[in-house]
């Protein structure tokens, strides 16, 4: 199997849209056009549902696109193994986070990392932190700094960093008296806080006043602060928020547990040299 239209097919599926993949992969969408036609003409069968404007996977596309990238996994393992025996690691590292996460833990790990490893080159990805285990687990990236879930998936491997409290917040200006949690709410989309917000209103018989549904914890941070509402959010993103100073923690709050977050790895993937210096070094800073 090809290799390069293994790639041109996978950034298909990610993007969505022949355009947008074909700008990734700096090539012409023709020329995806021509590659995906000469897949589906080796396999059989059609991947793609097409229209003018975006694409689709079929069922089989779906199948075909886990294969792609666990062989494309395999085969960067394999390239890399080939310079492992060499003085110095090249190579690629792709790192998800949160824009929070980008400055209050990567500048710690990569310094170090770069000066052993200046070989390496780091593809950096923020977004909601609540992707951050399905896009390593998808095979988007190798590894990501998330909050560890109650359940991890199979094959996924945690290192923890550090601990935060989930905390509710409200605008600096305003009072807040003990039915604070009857005022409309803002909270994330999905992920662990909104699991845990969800569980605690189960057993308090409560039907939260949601107003807004967001992706990123910095953007609750934002929306309280404009006087939207009460928010949910993990402390460390309190903290460092240049928001701050405009928002305030509700005293006598539940206790929702603790936002524990770490790097994520698929077990696989620590075949990889460059995968598994950078573990080890997270590993040989752990308490």
């Amino acid at each position: 199997m090809d290799i390069y239209k293994l790639k041109l097919f996978t950034a298909l599926a990610s993007a969505g849209h022949f355009g947008r993949a074909a700008s990734a992969c700096h090539v012409s969408p023709s020329t995806i056009s021509r590659n995906l036609k000469q897949l589906e003409e080796e396999l059989g069968t059609e991947l793609v549902l097409r229209d003018n404007r975006s694409v689709a996977l079929t069922d089989q596309g779906h199948q075909f696109l886990q294969f792609a990238r666990e062989t494309l996994q395999q085969w960067e393992t394999f390239q890399e193994s080939l310079l492992a025996g060499s003085q110095e690691l090249r190579g690629q590292l792709s790192i998800y986070c949160s824009v929070t996460a980008s400055y209050s833990f990567l500048y710690d790990i990569l310094t170090e990392f770069r000066r052993h490893h200046p070989g390496i080159h780091i593809k950096l990805h923020t977004g909601d932190p609540a992707q951050a285990i399905e896009r390593v687990t998808a095979g988007f990236e190798d590894i990501a700094i998330a909050a560890r879930p109650d359940r991890l998936p199979a094959g996924l491997d945690f290192k923890p960093i550090a601990r935060s409290p989930l905390v509710f917040i409200a605008p600096q200006q305003q009072t807040v008296d003990e039915h604070w949690y009857l005022q409309p709410v803002i909270v994330s989309e999905e992920g662990l806080a909104r699991e845990r917000f969800n569980s605690w209103c189960k057993t308090q018989d409560l039907t939260p006043n949601i107003y807004a549904e967001v992706k990123g914890n910095e953007a609750i941070v934002s929306m309280v602060s404009l006087g939207f509402g009460v928010g949910l959010v993990p402390l460390i993103v309190l903290e460092n928020s240049p928001l701050k100073d405009k928002v305030q923690r509700i005293k006598n709050q539940p206790d929702l547990g603790p936002f524990e977050t770490g790097i994520c790895v698929l077990e696989k993937r620590l075949k990889s040299p460059i995968v598994s210096a950078l573990w080890q070094q997270i590993a040989d800073k752990a308490p």
